[in-house]
């Protein structure tokens, strides 16, 4: 290692490898200039990559005549600022995963392509001041040029004018018609902040609070200033949101900001509309759903402290703040804050791990908590705060279990459940049915011979959605159409197997056809703003009857339901996955929640064919809190997380033997290093063993020891990059492991 006399850049660069890369600064740049968390501009690999300055050194272990230079430096200050580089790097060690491409996580798209971290602006058209559109010039322009007519109609009923993202879902090109409108003086262009929005309303206030919902506020806003977990465990409709919406406002008062994080997309909407109605400044929204030109905007205003109020989904976890005042986790045991692929963080642990280094309070919120919040709280490492009773005169839905067995069933639903629907509809109520399968059916059979519509490339089944007559694999996402006949016998005999919500949107409007029904799935809001204009519908009472899968059973606001439907409660009682009947509880009582959240009673239904579940009947006998103890006695017992910690290595190649090889060698390598307080278990075929033409295979860590495991994982990582037979598979390691599959 020799000395040099110009600094050694260390730069995070987004490739698969667990180290840092060492670079000459680039020309004319003064160290003074060389700051942690600036972006940098290198080759690499015979390719250009934007990296992120990590640090500077005056030793490299590269030789002198192989470090490369820079090629340019893109940022004048930091767009990561120090607290969220040293947060990223600690997720790369914690996680095991390659610290470029953890800090490329972290970034938005544009900046992750060099383009500038200048906030970019939104053009507003509005009416020019003076234009005359009577009547007869209306007319006129409608005959002459009906799509600037069609503007300025727009326009008309817009004093604060609008913007592109307004006019998205036109079909014809708006804009030359706009600049012909802006050429002759009847419009004006102005500029605006992306953030802000115009014509916003004033803040308006909240509903009074109840004594627990006050409580809650008073403890979770006692430390402000002072990291502290804090459990907001409340039943469906006790008015979380509200207690969520208390605490920003006195964060905001001490002129600070706050992260909200949500599980999925579909909850940002109503989320966001409630809280625009709420505080004065309009909040940050980050989630996949946005263009790149959005979510730049929304984390720079972020970063830059414009934004007081940050909504997101799990990656917005890793936006920066200017200055952070609290954290708050909606539904923090939904499994969505887990990522399942490539970076494989939670974004529920790392809010807290993030509000720990920062020093302030963090609010989980959840229904149904999950085991290891509830864990916590046992041992008094989070505060407990619990909302028992639904807001205002709401009270909770009485549930009843359906034995379904031995009756008839039309397309998935029972005559009792078919009878309970007509009752609630007649008397004016929404009805929602629950069935966590999309599409038609699950299976397509031949009634003659039993071959079974199977995925080419995936050991499964593939669903039938008979409305677009299609064969789609939901787990690796091919298709084809449906078989006119039988491929091995030749008969047109093709029968579909089980239900899905698309056969349940169907057998209901058979059933009732005096109703409208609206079906909420992933098939069904594929379009952006789909899921807005079908929600809106249900809200404003034009579909009756409304059919989905977990989208819509959890956060919603249907205060109009007064009957659930569950069509089919027996998908987690019976399951390899230790987590399974955890999610199955949750799920249920979700969307149980949904119904009787205003002033009339709601009822809730579960069909099952295993009444006399022990777990079902402690779930509906004994509530969710009795389910939970349960279960953890189980976990203590068997060793399974939150009573343990586990990390899963997976391998998959095109062939079988491939990812057995490696994890045997990887098994050794493990063994080898002394893993004192560490069991392993494997190799063993994944439970879906084929899935995208790729046959896979896994490797189980388990400790009683968390820091037993990491010290494992910290020497092992590096010796797994080096194993011969990882060269002919693609494996990752997932450290605190969601899905076992």
């Amino acid at each position: 290692m020799r000395k040099r006399t110009s600094p050694v850049l260390q730069v995070a660069v987004p490739a698969p490898l667990r180290r840092h890369f060492d670079y000459l600064a680039p020309p004319n740049v003064s160290e003074q200039q060389l700051t942690p968390g600036v972006r940098i501009k290198v080759p690499f690999g015979g390719r250009t990559h934007v990296g992120v300055l990590l640090a500077t050194s005056d030793d490299s272990s590269v030789p002198a005549g192989r470090l490369k230079r820079a090629m340019a430096l893109l940022d004048t200050t930091p767009v990561l600022p120090d607290d969220m580089l040293q947060l990223m790097t600690w997720a790369s060690t914690y996680y095991q995963h390659p610290v470029g491409e953890v800090l490329q996580h972290a970034l938005p798209v544009l900046l992750r392509q060099g383009r500038s971290a200048s906030a970019p602006t939104v053009t507003v058209w509005r009416l020019a001041a003076g234009s005359t559109l009577d009547p007869d010039t209306m007319a006129q322009l409608h005959q002459r040029a009906p799509r600037q007519a069609a503007l300025l109609e727009s326009l008309q009923q817009a004093p604060d004018g609008l913007n592109a993202a307004q006019f998205s879902d036109l079909q014809w090109d708006w804009r030359a018609a706009m600049a012909r409108l802006v050429d002759k003086g009847q419009v004006e262009a102005h500029t605006r902040s992306c953030l802000s929005e115009p014509g916003a309303a004033a803040a308006q206030p909240g509903p009074p609070l109840n004594d627990h919902q006050q409580a809650a506020v008073a403890a979770a806003t006692g430390h402000l200033g002072e990291f502290e977990v804090c459990l907001l465990d409340g039943v469906t409709g006790s008015g979380k949101t509200e207690v969520y919406l208390n605490i920003i406002e006195q964060v905001i008062a001490q002129d600070r900001q706050a992260l909200v994080l949500v599980p999925e997309i579909g909850l940002t909407p109503q989320l966001v509309a409630r809280f625009r109605k709420r505080l004065a400044s309009p909040p940050a929204v980050l989630h996949s759903g946005l263009t790149d030109q959005e979510r730049l905007c929304a984390w720079l205003a972020a970063r830059d402290g414009e934004a007081s109020v940050v909504i997101g989904t799990r990656s917005a976890v890793f936006t920066p703040l200017a200055r952070p005042g609290v954290f708050i986790v909606d539904e923090e045991h939904d499994v969505s804050f887990k990522q399942q692929e490539g970076f494989r963080y939670s974004a529920r642990d790392l809010a807290i791990v993030r509000a720990r280094r920062t020093g302030i309070p963090v609010v989980l919120g959840s229904a149904t908590p999950s085991l290891e919040s509830l864990h916590n709280a046992a041992r008094a490492r989070y505060r407990h705060l619990i909302l028992p009773e639904r807001a205002g005169a709401a009270r909770p839905p009485a549930l009843h279990v359906l034995d379904v067995r031995h009756r008839p069933m039309a397309g998935g639903i029972s005559a009792p459940l078919l009878e309970a629907m007509q009752r609630h509809l007649t008397q004016a109520g929404q009805v929602l049915l629950f069935l966590n399968r999309r599409g038609y059916a699950p299976t397509l059979i031949c009634h003659d011979c039993g071959w079974v519509g199977s995925c080419h490339s995936c050991v499964t089944h593939m669903t039938f959605h008979q409305g677009e007559r299609r064969l789609r694999c939901h787990h690796c996402g091919a298709e084809r159409k449906v078989d006119v006949q039988c491929p091995d016998c030749g008969s047109p005999d093709l029968r579909s197997l089980g239900v899905g919500t698309e056969q349940i949107e169907q057998s209901v409007r058979e059933q009732l056809p005096d109703f409208v029904i609206v079906r909420i799935d992933r098939d069904s809001t594929r379009r952006k703003g789909a899921m807005d204009r079908l929600l809106t519908q249900v809200h404003e009472g034009h579909g009756q009857i409304l059919v989905g899968t977990q989208m819509i059973a959890k956060g919603h606001h249907f205060p109009n339901v007064t009957l659930v439907g569950v069509l089919d409660a027996d998908q987690g009682l019976y399951s390899a996955d230790f987590r399974a009947s955890e999610r199955m509880a949750q799920l249920i009582l979700q969307v149980a929640g949904r119904a009787g959240r205003a002033e009339r009673p709601g009822e809730v239904l579960i069909q099952t064919h295993h009444p006399d579940h022990p777990l079902l009947q402690a779930l509906i006998n004994d509530g969710y809190h009795a389910f939970a103890e349960a279960l953890l006695a189980e976990r203590e017992e068997t060793s399974f997380p939150p009573c343990s910690h586990l990390a899963l290595l997976r391998a998959e190649a095109p062939g079988r033997e491939a990812p057995l090889v490696f994890l045997e060698a990887a098994r050794e390598s493990a063994e080898a290093l002394a893993a004192d307080g560490v069991s392993l278990f494997g190799p063993l075929t994944a439970p879906m063993e084929r899935r995208a033409g790729r046959y896979r295979a896994q490797l189980l860590l388990q400790s009683d020891q968390r820091a037993a495991l990491h010290r494992l994982l910290a020497r092992w990582a590096p010796a797994l990059e080096a194993l011969k037979s990882g060269r002919r598979v693609r494996w990752s390691l997932d450290v605190d492991p969601m899905e076992m599959f």
